[in-house]
């Protein structure tokens, strides 16, 4: 279902000077960065007309749109600089997931078939229901675990549980493990909790030593559980620019400045669907949300209050967007814009542009 721009975006400014002298907060001309260099690898008028479409979204912090490896646009739109790290909000759900897939190389994990009870057996409840005993490490990375959610109207009473993985495995099941798709960050907790107990280590310092690092990119600590566990779904800190090149780890197939960091085959697991959303209707995978827009597939990252990235291999392209991640009040339509930005503006600059230097028709 193809997306389009809201009334106000049909109000389209004529011509760039207009856009530049356009008024703006004291703050934004205080620390605006300067304008994108502009390359063939994307329409440029196409792109002027996107950021002038991104300015008019007064919850968009950051826009960055990156194709072949090249940075093609840039922009703080207010907030925290490109290099400050932020709350990525669920899209740490899409990070845990490569964690995941690079202990599975490792061998600390088996698999994706690896039954997580023996892992977390000190917290499962008395007398549970057995089903317990069949959830799996691929059933927690795609939200099919069968567990009643713990997001919602559910989230408050679990977060302020003196145990967070004990209250997430004596939820209710809606339905058996690898059925439909039950959205619950409470489901990815699941995931650290086992990474942690598989590992003998930290979730965070397992992101340091198997991302951080060897992307060049800082990932500080984030929020804990009671029991010190990482939050699994929510609540990591990473830049615009690691962000997107995390996005770039995938694009390139888990290799990146010449080191193989995450396989080949985990990143087509991760973005093969599984289940699909019952509200966005977006097909999911492990971690990883895909459609397709202008005939292209589009694996994304999604956040809360619209902290996005999109990863587009067949047009090279990787585009990150950074918002308000606490909206107030909250803005529904917001994250359809964003989709909007992709679906009507970036991905039409990149197939009315130049192709790619790696050759991409």
């Amino acid at each position: 279902m193809s997306l389009s721009f809201p009334p106000k975006f049909a109000l389209v400014l004529a011509g760039a000077i207009a856009v530049a002298c356009s008024p703006a907060p004291e703050a934004e001309q205080a620390q605006a960065a300067p304008p994108a260099v502009q390359t063939e690898g994307l329409d440029p008028a196409a792109m002027a007309t996107v950021v002038a479409q991104a300015r008019a979204l007064p919850n968009l912090h950051a826009l960055i749109v990156a194709r072949d490896g090249e940075v093609l646009a840039e922009h703080r739109l207010r907030g925290p600089s490109l290099d400050q790290p932020v709350n990525i909000k669920s899209a740490s759900k899409t990070v845990l997931s490569a964690l995941v897939g690079i202990a599975i190389d490792r061998g600390v994990l088996a698999g994706t078939d690896q039954k997580i009870a023996p892992l977390l057996a000190d917290n499962l409840p008395a007398g549970g229901d057995p089903r317990l005993k069949d959830i799996e490490v691929g059933h927690l990375l795609s939200m099919q675990a069968g567990l009643g959610r713990t997001s919602g109207q559910y989230y408050g009473a679990w977060v302020t549980s003196p145990n967070w993985v004990r209250h997430a495995l004596a939820r209710p099941f809606d339905d058996d493990p690898g059925g439909r798709m039950i959205y619950s960050t409470g489901t990815s907790h699941l995931m650290s909790a086992a990474l942690t107990r598989a590992a003998g280590t930290s979730t965070h310092s397992l992101a340091q030593d198997w991302l951080a690092q060897p992307l060049g990119v800082t990932i500080p600590p984030w929020l804990r559980d009671p029991q010190g566990v990482y939050f699994g779904g929510n609540d990591m800190m990473m830049s615009p620019k690691a962000l997107l090149r995390f996005g770039e780890l995938y694009r390139l197939g888990g290799e990146i400045d010449g080191r193989r960091i995450l396989s080949e085959a985990w990143i087509a697991e991760s973005w093969t669907p599984r289940t699909r959303s019952p509200w966005s209707g977006h097909a999911y995978g492990y971690g990883w949300f895909t459609k397709q827009a202008g005939g292209h597939d589009v694996h994304f990252a999604w956040g809360y209050g619209g902290q996005m990235l999109f990863v587009v291999p067949s047009l090279d392209l990787t585009v990150v967007m950074i918002s308000d991640p606490s909206p107030r009040p909250r803005e529904e339509s917001h994250v359809g814009e964003l989709h909007a930005l992709l679906d009507g503006g970036i991905i039409p600059a990149a197939i009315q542009g130049a192709p790619a230097a790696s050759g991409q028709p």
